[in-house]
């Protein structure tokens, strides 16, 4: 499935809209990565643990999206945001 953020592909034509998809997911923070990164915030710097769950909602996000797309029976997915 091919995925971008612009409107359009480049090198393929869109001839059909097939709708809306999503991809939502929310991440609860664990009490013993919240007590680490508050220990990390002390010192500055990143925080891993929060990175990694960002990483992994996005990716689940993107996961769910595709797979509406494919019970559109879509190619792609143009305009595609994370919020």
């Amino acid at each position: 499935m091919q995925m971008t953020t612009q409107d359009e592909f480049a090198d393929h034509e869109i001839v059909e809209t097939l709708g809306l998809v999503r991809g939502n997911t929310i991440r609860a923070r664990h009490i013993g990565k919240d007590i680490l990164a508050g220990l990390r915030s002390i010192v500055g710097g990143e925080i891993i643990e929060y990175t990694k769950m960002l990483a992994e909602a996005r990716e689940q996000s993107i996961d769910r999206m595709v797979m509406q797309a494919k019970k559109k029976n879509a190619d792609g997915i143009v305009a595609m945001r994370f919020t």
